[in-house]
């Protein structure tokens, strides 16, 4: 399991930014008003959570981020996934478990043109929640459970890119001539091969 660590949390962030991403775009509520209107007022996500699509866009950069950064920055970026979970967990329950009217007043507001929390909960007659509050919970919990195993398996990662620093400072000890094909390869690494 630790063997598949990074892989594991690299996986769980871009799953979890993406299902954000994706419930952003879909009805979370249906609006039934008073006026006897036929058609509910479907409620997209992004209107009910209007920072859902943004942080998850941030897990899905936190996700390429964390598979590439070194070890000091693995666990802060941890920490930052953990944050964001729990942000999202905490904007996303009411949603799933209430449906309250503050959910809905943008929307509502846009068809009507009343504005206010009062005179708009007057004129809502029911409000009905679709899966996709609960998905995009369970998103954001996998999301800081992730980030807080980013946090504790983090220093257990391989890192990545040692070979190439081992071929250099190997070749950096030894006082061999450098060759012209070497010549070159350090001017690619940056190097001066005059000196």
């Amino acid at each position: 399991m630790i063997a598949r660590a990074r892989l594991i949390s690299v996986v769980a962030f871009l799953v979890a930014g993406a299902t954000g991403l994706i419930a952003s775009t879909q009805t979370w509520l249906l609006v039934s008003l008073t006026d006897g209107a036929a058609e509910p007022l479907a409620v997209p996500g992004a209107s009910a959570v209007v920072l859902l699509a943004p942080l998850s866009l941030t897990a899905l950069a936190l996700g390429a981020a964390v598979s590439i950064v070194g070890r000091i920055l693995r666990p802060v970026f941890g920490v930052l996934g953990a944050a964001l979970g729990i942000t999202l967990a905490v904007l996303t329950a009411p949603i799933a478990f209430g449906a309250p009217v503050r959910a809905v007043v943008a929307e509502v507001a846009a068809v009507t043109g009343i504005r206010g929390d009062g005179a708009v909960s007057a004129l809502v007659a029911s409000i009905t929640t679709t899966p996709w509050p609960v998905i995009t919970l369970l998103a954001a919990v996998v999301l800081a459970a992730s980030g807080l195993w980013v946090v504790v398996t983090a220093r257990l990662w391989p890192d990545g890119g040692k070979r190439y620093q081992a071929e250099r400072a190997a070749r950096v000890r030894s006082n061999e001539p450098l060759d012209a094909i070497d010549s070159w390869d350090d001017l690619s690494r940056g190097g001066d091969p005059t000196t």
